[in-house]
């Protein structure tokens, strides 16, 4: 299998915000950079020192507004953030994190755990597992589900950060346990990725407004939708780069 890479996406706050990149330097044994470096607590969380369950954050699953939230992140530091309702604010997620908790408290809903705080862990991205992985989709699959459900799904209801084209439908879970060469960089295919109810809202307008995973379910007996990867050796990678299986 040949293809090419179509996307790179990442999410410099976890559920809030994503944005596509123009090229990435990928590290082995490491996520992708910036992808979920910070995470925005509720007031139920505990101390956070290292890596927690995602229970602990503001997610898409508890207020499906968040997903319509756009992001940039600029070398130095500073992130614009965007929705339809909220507008624009930009700020220093470590120095201004009182600024982002005001922004986003009215798309949260009340009753949920209020948001708190902004954290951070060195050297550890903080998303939904601890390992550092890779989200790996296939745009195929996307397409397939799209033409059951019968409307064009956003590949950002995924969260993925590297989108490939030129595979069959599905045929990302066939690649489980092998390597693919990305670019400058070689990953290896881990596992599957679950689902949540999250990927049924729609990152333009953050309405639900697609029962993605009762589709899952009836057409395809499972709730997974692309594929956790590792790198194993780095380098650069950017869209249109070749993708093969080694």
């Amino acid at each position: 299998m040949t293809g090419r890479l179509a996307h790179i996406c990442r999410h410099p706050v976890k559920a809030i915000g994503y944005e596509e990149l123009e090229g990435a330097l990928l590290t082995r044994g490491r996520a992708l950079p910036f992808d979920r470096h910070w995470a925005v607590a509720h007031e139920g969380a505990g101390d956070i020192t290292g890596w927690v369950p995602k229970m602990n954050f503001l997610r898409g699953v508890g207020g499906p507004e968040l997903m319509a939230i756009r992001a940039r992140l600029d070398a130095e530091g500073e992130l614009r953030l965007s929705h339809p309702q909220a507008g624009e604010i930009t700020l220093r997620p470590d120095v201004e994190g009182d600024r982002l908790i005001d922004w986003i408290r009215p798309l949260w809903p009340e009753g949920c755990p209020a948001p708190a705080r902004i954290v951070q862990v060195p050297g550890q991205a903080m998303s939904d597992v601890p390992e550092p992985y890779v989200a790996v989709l296939n745009l195929a699959s996307n397409r397939d589900l799209s033409d059951h459900m019968g409307q064009e799904l956003s590949i950002h209801r995924w969260r993925g950060n590297l989108w490939l084209d030129g595979l069959q439908p599905w045929e990302e879970f066939d690649l489980i346990g092998r390597h693919l060469k990305v670019g400058g960089a070689v990953l290896r295919i881990v596992r599957r990725i679950t689902r949540c109810k999250a990927t049924m809202a729609n990152p333009d307008t953050g309405a639900v407004d697609a029962d993605t995973l009762g589709t899952l379910k009836a057409r395809y007996r499972h709730q997974d939708f692309g594929t956790y990867a590792l790198v194993e050796e780095g380098g650069a990678i950017a869209p249109g780069d070749r993708v093969e299986v080694l």
